[in-house]
């Protein structure tokens, strides 16, 4: 486990491509960014186990089954998008996570994801791999 206990942080360069005619990122992007740093949230505290290597390698995955975002100010080009990302509850199938993301020191959006823990290659789901509550239980904050 890398060095979890310090706060998260995913940068994102938001591109040309990111954005409406409004020059402000597409709605739809936003969980993506909030995902994408999720998925980097994984790398950092299992050293480099992202979700494919989750899936691949330790036989589970943990796919979404819940998300909420309130949006706060647009998102632009104009700075590195940082989201922060930590876990807020790691239940009996489930872990949920809070994601903030921000520019230039402005809030942009926030949200709360959960996801459920599977087995690999099938609709079932299963409880958190020991090693995983063992690493995330000390990170959870509300």
């Amino acid at each position: 486990m890398r060095d979890a206990a310090v706060a998260f942080e995913h940068e994102i360069r938001v591109g040309w491509g990111d954005c409406d005619p409004a020059k402000i990122a597409y709605t739809g992007r936003l969980p993506v960014f909030a995902i994408e740093s999720i998925d980097a949230w994984w790398e950092h505290v299992l050293g480099g186990d992202g979700w494919y290597q989750l899936e691949m390698d330790r036989g589970f995955g943990t796919p979404f089954v819940s998300m909420s975002m309130d949006f706060r100010s647009p998102v632009t080009p104009r700075h590195r998008l940082l989201c922060e990302v930590w876990p807020t509850r790691l239940g009996t199938k489930s872990i949920s996570f809070r994601v903030l993301g921000r520019q230039g020191g402005v809030l942009c959006f926030e949200g709360n994801f959960t996801c459920v823990f599977s087995v690999a290659g099938k609709v079932e789901t299963r409880e958190p791999p020991r090693d995983i509550r063992e690493i995330v239980e000390p990170l959870i904050r509300s």
